[in-house]
């Protein structure tokens, strides 16, 4: 991150429940690159079953589940990120590119009235 310049973590909080932040949004994407929640999991640094918490905890939230999944065995089992997860993801993702790029002067008036330096 360059010095100076905050970061956006969006997080959306509805009444479902279901907080939708930079984590769930990371684990689709994870999800969708690697064709496994173990995998996206790995990835991410939680468990298996943290993992597949989150996942749970989206499909539940939405009309259609965000993510399918099979189980293991001979063939090994695998997961996808269904139409409506990209979906989600996408308008997620659109949401961030939008406050970043419409918030900049928001963001910089807010960081020039800020404690610059050591004594912050």
């Amino acid at each position: 991150m360059e010095k100076g310049v905050p970061r956006i973590k969006l997080r959306l909080e509805y009444d479902a429940p279901l907080v939708l932040g930079p984590g769930k949004a990371q684990l689709l994407r994870l999800i969708a690159q690697h064709g496994s929640i173990s995998a996206a999991g790995r990835r991410m640094g939680m468990s298996y079953k943290r993992a597949w918490s989150l996942v749970e905890e989206l499909n539940r939230a939405f009309v259609q589940p965000l993510v399918d999944s099979s189980r293991g065995g001979p063939g090994g089992g695998g997961a996808t990120v269904t139409p409506t997860g990209r979906d989600v993801l996408r308008h997620y993702e659109s949401l961030e590119r939008l406050l970043a790029d419409r918030g900049a002067d928001d963001l910089a008036a807010i960081g020039g009235l800020m404690k610059q330096g050591k004594d912050a």
